[in-house]
Formats: structure tokens, C-alpha cells, sequence
């Protein structure tokens, strides 16, 4: 581990402290569950949600009580999460570890009713990927950002490995070090010639070294969906599983679909690093629905359908036939309209339920229902929208939902490609006020926009687009802000979709 550099964990996107039985993992379908929305469902709607489709794997990116509480006697696998703010405690203080350890898997596991099995630190891979890919690393990730995330590296790891061991927990707890699907490449596309980027090399050999010794699985985020616009020579069919898609030969190897040749391309790499047998757990991986073009619903359904027949199948990978133990995490559980889009706008619907808890599209996880079930006795807000008042001089509009847009409003939907993409003016700007509206909780005030907002007891919707009635406010959560510099490029982007018409 001494070989680990600062400059080197740019390519990782989180470390995760892994809590396992001895008991071997087996196959074993997973979600990830965030709750970076404005109004999210309350913890036991969650859970019920889960319970009616059988769904007993979930991944969180915090360690809320209200969850955990409402998890406990579920028999559900949890993965808990390290806040970014807790990092720099972490990394310089063992005390501090022990003190995350109590209060977040002791006080739960001591009862044995909260099946608490991985630690992981706030999810940020995408973003951080984003920043490096258009920006640069060194220019684009802010001093703050990169004090936050980096120091946790070998010195936070070691801090919660004492911790567990004084909890008697060290028999229980594996340390990983996953990352995100950039760390590997192949400037062919032939799996064959996979390896790890030259920048990182050295942090991963002694990242797997650290594996290998505690019989740690590797975990790393794949994304079809992000392969497939970033690669000129994947298709769409390729990336979607679909029967159609022109193969990709390798030597004597045939891949059919983007995820065996990503899959195979790691596995490459760790043969090249020297770990050609080490396990691997797929952490995310998913296909959105709005917030650019090919994010759809039908693409989504395609692609998760997909993906869960060639997991039933057990075929594993040309260079890992019969793999028995594949286990992976759909991304993610729910839309969430507060995630960060430094990286798109689809960033906020990947979920296979809707911010309500509603299905959809119809999928099999094998060990449930064919249809997946909606949330049950969901409580929103009255059945009211914000529209524009067209009996108004509305020539300033348009920057009065540019402005909602960033104060706020989620109009990622309004995005080339989305959902509501094809609104016609006012409608967008409509729209716009609606979100804003409904994210200050149906406040009269936060419909006046100068006195150019109304509010109707009319559904506004049009098609697929759909204007939201948000949820009763439940619990709360942290909400990131946007920094002054992405508010200013947001602005400009959101005039420009408005006024396109």
C-alpha cells in the first residue's frame, strides 16, 4: 500500500469497506438506493417496495437511521455508506473510525437484525469522471473537492480496520478498493488488449496485491449506456443486448454485447496486472430513461432485460465461461431530481421506479414477480400544478424558467432528447414552473414568477411528458449545491433549450 500516491487515486471512485460472512458469495441480484431527491419516499414505503418484489439486496450511499431502522428484521443484505465529510476524520483519526463503526454497524449489528454486509463511501464516479474527461483533473476538481475525496486512501482504510477489529467485527469486514469503469481500457476495443491506464498501473498492482491478501472481491461500476456514446464502434443493438447486434470478434472469441466486452477487457487488464483469478462484483450498472437522446424507457426495459437473461443463463464471459458467482447492482432503485448533472442530464433517471415509487417497465428478477409492483398508499401533495398565465404579456418567460431552473426546478426532462423535449413554447416554460412549484412544496409564492405563474387544478401533461405532483415531505436528506460556475453554464443551457422554439 505505500505505493499508493495521491495523484494515482484519481481514477478510483470510492473505497469501500466490505462486511462479509464466511459463508462464500454466491449469484445475486442487487440494487442501489439513493435518496438524493427533493421529496423521496419514506424508508418504510422503500421497504415494503423492496419486500413486495423480492428484492433482498440493496446498496445505500449513507447510513440514515430512519433506513437502517426501517431495514432491521428484513433479512434484506444492506451496503451502508461513508458520507465525503466524514473522509478527512477518517484518514487522520482512528478514534473517529471508532466512533463511525458504534454508531453506524455495531448498534445495528449487535441485534443481529440489520443484515449490514458492505461499508462504501459516497458514490461520486460519474461526476469525478466527467470533470476529468471534459476538464482535466488538476484544473477542473476544486481544491475543496479534491481535500474531501482523496485523503481517503490507505490511512482512512487502516483507520476502519482498527476500528472493526476493537468492535470484533475483523473477522466479518474485507477492505476493497473499487473503480470506476475509465480505469480500464483498450485503445483497440479488442478485450485482448485491455489493461489499466498507464497513470494508475502501479496504484492498482498494489491496490490487488491488498485484495489478494484479504481475499477480496473487486468491485467496479461497468456503463453500457456511457460505453456506448463515448465509442463510435459500439451500436446501440450491441450495447442493448439485442439479438441483432453485430458481433465483435477477438482472435478466436466472439462478444455479442458491450457488457461481455467491458467485462472482459478488466478481466484482461487483471491478468496483464497479475491477477487473472481475483473476484469481481459489478457495483453499478443500468441504462436511464430521460435527459438525452437513447435514454428511453423502451432502451431501458431492452437493456435491463438483457442484462438480467445473460446473468439467469450462467454463461459468464468468453474469457470467463460459467461464471456461477456473477453478482452485480442495478443503478439505481428511483429517480432522484437532485443528483449532480455535471455528467449529463440523464444523470437523475436511472431508476427502474419512478420518484413515486411507480413501475416502469415490466421485468423479471427471477426470483419475483414478472411485473414488478408499484409502491403502495403513496401520499403526494394536493393535485395541483404552476402553469404559465398565457393571458399576460409572457415575453420574459423564458428567463423566469431559466432562472427556476437553477434555483431549483429539475428540467432535465426539457433536455434534447427527453422526455419532454418536444413541448412547444410556453409549454416548456411551463413546465419549468411546475418543477420549481412542486419542489417548494406547493407554496403559493413559488408560483408568481413576476406575476406570470398561475396555478390550475388541469393536469398540464402532455404524452409522456409528465408534470409532476410531488410527495408529502418524509424524512429529511443532504442535498448538494452547485457551485457558482456550473449555475452560470446551466443558465446558458437552459436558455437555450427554451428558446429553441
Amino acid at each position: 500500500m505505500a505505493a499508493l500516491q495521491l495523484h494515482s487515486l484519481m481514477a478510483f471512485t470510492l473505497i469501500i469497506i466490505a462486511i462479509t460472512t464466511t459463508t462464500p458469495r454466491v449469484q445475486s441480484i442487487g440494487v442501489n438506493w439513493g435518496t438524493t431527491a427533493s421529496h423521496p419516499l419514506p424508508p418504510s414505503k422503500v421497504v415494503e417496495l423492496l419486500k413486495l418484489n423480492k428484492i433482498n439486496k440493496v446498496k445505500l450511499f449513507d447510513s440514515n437511521p430512519q433506513i437502517l431502522e426501517s431495514l432491521s428484521g428484513t433479512n434484506i443484505a444492506v451496503t451502508v455508506g461513508i458520507p465525503n465529510s466524514m473522509l478527512h476524520a477518517l484518514n487522520s483519526s482512528v478514534k473517529a473510525a471508532e466512533s463511525w463503526v458504534h454508531d453506524n454497524l455495531t448498534r445495528y449489528l449487535s441485534s443481529d437484525r440489520t443484515r449490514i454486509e458492505f461499508i462504501t463511501s459516497v458514490l461520486v464516479s460519474l461526476v469525478l469522471l466527467a470533470l476529468k474527461v471534459h476538464c482535466g483533473w488538476r484544473r477542473a476538481v476544486s481544491p475543496k473537492l479534491r481535500f474531501t475525496i482523496l485523503p481517503f486512501r490507505r490511512w482512512a482504510a487502516i483507520s476502519i480496520e482498527a476500528a472493526l477489529i476493537r468492535a470484533k467485527l475483523a473477522d466479518k469486514v474485507k477492505v476493497v478498493i473499487p473503480c470506476s469503469f475509465d480505469a480500464f481500457q483498450s485503445e483497440s476495443g479488442l478485450p485482448s488488449k485491455g489493461h489499466f491506464r498507464p497513470d494508475i498501473n502501479k496504484t492498482m498492482i498494489s491496490v490487488l496485491k491488498f485484495l489478494t491478501k484479504t481475499r477480496s472481491p473487486f468491485f467496479v461500476s461497468i456503463s453500457p449506456f456511457l460505453s456506448y456514446h463515448q465509442n463510435k464502434n459500439i451500436s446501440l443493438d450491441f450495447a442493448l443486448f439485442r439479438q441483432s447486434a453485430h458481433a465483435h470478434n477477438d482472435t478466436r472469441k466472439s462478444y455479442k454485447n458491450s457488457l461481455e466486452l467491458s467485462y472482459d477487457t478488466l478481466i484482461t487488464a487483471l491478468t496483464v496486472a497479475g491477477f487473472p483469478q481475483i473476484d469481481i462484483v459489478i457495483s453499478q450498472i443500468g441504462w436511464p430513461t430521460d435527459g438525452a437522446p437513447n435514454a428511453t424507457v423502451s432502451n431501458a426495459e431492452a437493456f435491463t432485460k438483457g442484462l438480467l437473461d445473460h446473468f439467469r443463463d450462467k454463461k459468464g464471459t468468453p474469457l470467463r465461461p460459467r461464471a456461477t458467482q456473477m453478482e452485480i447492482y442495478l443503478y439505481t432503485l428511483f429517480d432522484e431530481d437532485r443528483r449532480n448533472i455535471t455528467a449529463g442530464d440523464f444523470e437523475r433517471h436511472w431508476g427502474l421506479f419512478t420518484f413515486d415509487g411507480q413501475a416502469k417497465y415490466e421485468v423479471d428478477f427471477d426470483q419475483g414477480p414478472k411485473r414488478l409492483v408499484n409502491a403502495q398508499a403513496v401520499e403526494y401533495l394536493p393535485s395541483r400544478w404552476c402553469v404559465v398565465n398565457n393571458n399576460l404579456n409572457v415575453s420574459n418567460a423564458t428567463a423566469r424558467a431559466a432562472e427556476a431552473c437553477v434555483d431549483g426546478a429539475d428540467c432535465t426532462a426539457l433536455s434534447p432528447g427527453g422526455s419532454c423535449w418536444n413541448l412547444s413554447w410556453p409549454g416548456n416554460v411551463s413546465y419549468a414552473f411546475n418543477s420549481y412549484y412542486q419542489e417548494h412544496d406547493q407554496r403559493a409564492e413559488s408560483c408568481d414568477f413576476g406575476g406570470l405563474g398561475m396555478i390550475t387544478t388541469v393536469d398540464p401533461s402532455v404524452g409522456n411528458c409528465r408534470f409532476n405532483v410531488e410527495l408529502k415531505a418524509s424524512f429529511s436528506v443532504l442535498v448538494h449545491g452547485l457551485d457558482f460556475g456550473h449555475h452560470l453554464v446551466l443558465f446558458g443551457l437552459v436558455i437555450l433549450v427554451l428558446q429553441r422554439l
